[in-house]
């Protein structure tokens, strides 16, 4: 198991399969999907699928989404991390590092969501040396824009994706820790 990324409650690292009871907690919660086209997923299965596919990013793409471990308990609480997106367009745009995140519920409203994306926005620049990382957010996802503001990003403007106003936020690598210090 490869390690990321430690901060002082949490530990992102790579997803396993053994990560499956989790995801699929994570991923078959309605709530969840609020904002994700409430498309949760319907089998074990299909977590299992998920893990595999994030697992094959790692492999062709460098990067993928990692597994949030808090570390008091050692428990799976959601995901975080950057992806890659070279194959698919939004906003007339591909070829971009997103960053994302997803928390089980019962581990909202504890900062782990901001805590897990300043370490990968932190990754993202400092290690892999990106020129850009990109977050994307639903309008109505309140939570989320506000993260993707706290952690740095710019919002650039708003898109629609699949029927949804979508808010499409960017940092540049130079601008990295201006608002910071």
């Amino acid at each position: 198991m490869k390690i990321y990324v430690e901060t002082s409650r949490l530990i992102l690292r790579e997803m396993l399969p053994t990560d499956i009871d989790g995801m699929f907690e994570l991923d078959s919660d309605p709530l969840v999907h609020t904002y994700l086209g409430s498309k949760p997923v319907q089998t074990r299965e299909d977590s299992a699928q998920m893990i595999e596919k994030v697992r094959q990013q790692y492999i062709n793409q460098g990067i993928g989404r990692w597994a949030i471990v808090e570390k008091a308990s050692g428990k799976f609480i959601g995901w975080s991390g950057l992806k890659l997106y070279f194959d698919m367009s939004f906003n007339g745009r591909s070829n971009f590092h997103d960053i994302g995140y997803r928390l089980i519920p019962r581990f909202w409203g504890k900062g782990y969501a901001t805590e897990a994306a300043l370490a990968t926005l932190d990754y993202g620049f400092n290690i892999l040396k990106l020129d850009a990382i990109v977050g994307l957010a639903d309008v109505n996802n309140l939570a989320s824009n506000t993260i993707l503001k706290k952690i740095g990003l710019r919002y650039i403007e708003k898109f629609i994706y699949e029927d949804q106003d979508v808010n499409w936020y960017e940092l540049k690598n130079f601008e990295y820790g201006e608002e910071m210090s």
